[in-house]
């Protein structure tokens, strides 16, 4: 067995000379920088310091990604960006992975190994974000134009350019649904003063990190932020189900 057939990590290239496929943080940057433009230096060293890369190293030290880590960087930013998925959600998925184990589904739902990701995974992820008009707004949520023109006109949503975001199709779905029972926009208005508190209490928390400008330190506030949310939105799970739950006695 020849050594590219013992490491994967090795690849052939021009005859029979081999060396390992690896990028420096630089090219990692431009080959990720159509998918994610705002991931920098700092945020994948981040990613590092929190366990979820594991570069090889040159004998001077720096960084050098394979491959394969591209492919599970690619993996962690596209979940963070789309699923909202708090980091150790998804460390504990990828270190299952790392121990030889075949979770169920991946963070999120998905059932697509994290080291072989493929083009259509992110075209597929790419195309869920993409900013809407109105009307395909409405064509996908489900929603009449008198519902969106109630939810703009009562703040719950907003566009940029004339297009609204992923937030703002979940949103348009969400009240879509509330309206089939008869719950109209102007009664979801307590929703939007809840979300604005719930944002100014996290804010408050995640300060002290923003405060120091660097980007390590604004990822770990955006990390914080992530998972003040989870906590927030399991709370009000729980009280709303409990409170539910006591019509069936």
């Amino acid at each position: 067995m020849n050594q590219a057939a013992r490491n994967p990590r090795l690849a052939v290239v021009a005859g029979d000379t081999q060396r390992a496929v690896a990028l420096n943080i630089g090219e990692v940057l431009s080959e990720l920088h159509d998918e994610f433009p705002q991931v920098t230096a700092s945020k994948i060293r981040f990613l590092e310091e929190k366990g979820l890369l594991t570069p090889q190293r040159t004998s001077a030290g720096y960084r050098k990604y394979l491959p394969d880590d591209v492919g599970r960087l690619r993996f962690i930013l596209g979940l963070q960006r789309d699923q909202y998925l708090p980091l150790k959600v998804i460390k504990d998925y990828l270190d299952a992975v790392d121990r030889g184990e075949r979770p169920d589904q991946l963070p999120g739902g998905h059932t697509l190994a994290p080291r072989s990701i493929s083009e259509q995974m992110t075209q597929d992820l790419a195309a869920r974000t993409r900013p809407v008009t109105k009307a395909e707004l409405q064509g996908l949520c489900g929603a009449s134009p008198e519902l969106v023109n109630d939810l703009l006109a009562f703040g719950m949503i907003a566009s940029e350019n004339e297009r609204f975001d992923e937030h703002a199709q979940k949103i348009a779905a969400a009240s879509a649904a509330l309206a089939a029972h008869g719950i109209e926009p102007r009664h979801l208005r307590a929703f939007r003063a809840a979300a604005d508190r719930e944002v100014g209490l996290v804010e408050r928390v995640v300060a002290p990190h923003m405060s120091r400008g660097d980007v390590a330190s604004r990822a770990r506030a955006a990390e914080t932020a992530r998972e003040i949310s989870d906590a927030c939105m399991a709370l009000h799970g729980a009280l709303v189900n409990g409170a539910i739950a006591k019509l069936d006695h």
